[in-house]
Order: C-alpha cells, then sequence, then structure tokens
C-alpha cells in the first residue's frame, strides 16, 4: 500500500537500461541520460546472457538495445528477458535493415548509430511519456482491482413507512407511525389506529419481518405494538405483564415474549 501511494503523489523515476556491445555508444548514451533528472539508469550491460539475466531478475520502465552484441542479437534478449522486461524498448544499430523487425517486436523507436544527441533526447522524451502513460494505465488497474475487492458497504434494511389498506372502493396510505398496534386474525392482519381498525391482506409474520423491530414488536403470538404507544407495563401472575397504551387500551404480554419488551423493562 506505500509503494502504491507513492506512485500516485510522488515523481517516480524512470528505471533505464542500456544493453549495447559498443563502447563508443555507451559513452555517448550515458551521459545524455545521466543528465535527465526523470530518469535513473538500473544497469548497463555489454553482454545479452547479462542483460536477460538482470531483465528477469527486475523489469525495467525503458531499455535502450542494441540489435547486434557479441553472444546474442537483440531480438534473442527480448525473446529469453520476456515481454514484461521493459515498458517500452528502443532499439539502437548500426544499419537500417532491422528496423522493421524491430517495430515487428512492438519497438517504440530504433535509433541509428552513431547517435545525434538531438535525435537520442526527442526519442527519450517520447520514451518517458510513453512509461508515464503505461503507469497510469496500470495503476487505474490496480485501483479498480482494490475497489472491486472491497466488501460491499453494509446497508441498513429496508421497511415499510407505510401499508396499503385495501377497502371497498379505495385504497389508503397509512403511515406505520400511526399504528397503535396490529392483531392476528388467520390469514389477515387487524391494524389498530386511533380507535378505528383496518383490515390487511396479509399474514402477521410476514408483515412483521418487513418492520422496523425497534419500532414494532411482538408481544403476544398474534399481537404486534407499536413501542410509542406504549404507556404503561402492570405485571401480572406467572411473568406475564397488561401493556396499558396511550389510548388506555389493554393487551397481554405473554412470558415467552417479555424479553422483547427488555430496553422498556430495564428502564422501569
Amino acid at each position: 500500500m506505500m509503494a502504491f501511494r507513492e506512485e500516485l503523489f510522488e515523481p517516480v523515476p524512470i528505471r533505464v537500461c542500456v544493453v549495447d556491445g559498443e563502447s563508443d555508444t555507451r559513452r555517448h548514451v550515458l551521459p545524455l541520460l545521466g543528465g535527465d533528472s526523470d530518469v535513473s539508469i538500473v544497469g548497463v550491460h555489454d553482454t545479452g546472457s547479462s542483460a536477460v539475466e538482470a531483465l528477469r531478475r527486475e523489469p525495467v520502465d525503458l531499455l535502450f538495445l542494441d540489435t547486434e552484441l557479441a553472444d546474442m542479437d537483440g531480438f534473442q534478449v527480448l525473446h529469453e528477458a520476456g515481454s514484461a522486461c521493459a515498458r517500452a524498448v528502443v532499439f539502437m544499430a548500426a544499419r537500417e535493415e532491422h528496423a522493421l523487425r524491430a517495430f515487428e517486436a512492438g519497438a517504440l523507436d530504433y535509433l541509428l548509430e552513431p547517435l545525434v544527441p538531438q535525435r537520442f533526447v526527442q526519442v527519450l522524451d517520447r520514451a518517458k511519456e510513453h512509461v508515464r502513460r503505461e503507469r497510469i494505465q496500470q495503476l487505474v488497474l490496480r485501483l479498480a482491482g482494490l475497489v472491486k475487492a472491497l466488501p460491499e458497504p453494509s446497508r441498513p434494511p429496508r421497511y415499510l413507512d407505510r401499508l396499503v389498506i385495501r377497502e371497498v372502493g379505495r385504497v389508503t396510505f397509512l403511515p406505520v407511525d400511526n399504528v397503535d398496534w396490529m392483531a392476528a386474525e388467520d390469514n389477515y392482519v387487524q391494524v389498530h389506529v386511533g380507535g378505528r381498525s383496518h383490515l390487511l391482506r396479509q399474514p402477521l409474520r410476514e408483515l412483521e419481518s418487513r418492520l422496523d423491530p425497534e419500532r414494532f414488536v411482538r408481544i403476544h403470538r398474534s399481537t404486534l405494538v407499536n413501542l410509542q404507544r406504549v404507556q404503561e407495563l402492570r405485571p401480572l401472575l406467572h411473568g406475564e405483564y397488561q401493556v396499558i397504551l396511550h389510548d388506555r387500551t389493554m393487551l397481554k404480554l405473554s412470558r415467552g415474549y417479555r424479553e422483547r419488551l427488555g430496553p422498556l423493562l430495564a428502564q422501569g
């Protein structure tokens, strides 16, 4: 995670490797690279085998690669090291004959030797821009992967905020906050509101699962009560209670459901 933050907020040098069998070429290339503050030279090799070993161990951002080395050509180096050994490859050669093959191998550019400093700097600037784009794309993919791996945010369950009461000739939308209590009648529910009752064609158990359990509590196998309407609890025999609502309606709290009203009882 620390490396990820550094890539996002801090400039990371472009890691460059130079593979060339000619010492004269290396003497021209290295000063030009060393004078660029965006670049970090992490490897210089005069043979293909040493380059392959290093690139397998640690890929680079930018690879300057001679087409002709003492032990193998540059194309063999790429093949042996693998396509992931560098984000960008620039071939260097004394002749033009390998240019087509270089571009077919995915090279970003092809430099002819002896190198012209102005041309080299232009290619280097283009290569740096290419590497930065590659880094951004990789960071976007990594970020997308991190986001995808995050657990889904927990969402509060969706509870009913109103009941739909269908009666002869009309449909009434009743806010659940207005409900005093409910009573089961077979597969129906009697919904009591301010001294009136409405018949809801739905089993009580099914309705209970869609109501906020912190607001509506079952006090009997056939009764749900709105806790906001409870005014008084009176103990009866055998651990039962009488539940008295604000409108003086009296209901019974069965012993088996006593723990449902635990918070109210604890306050008492």
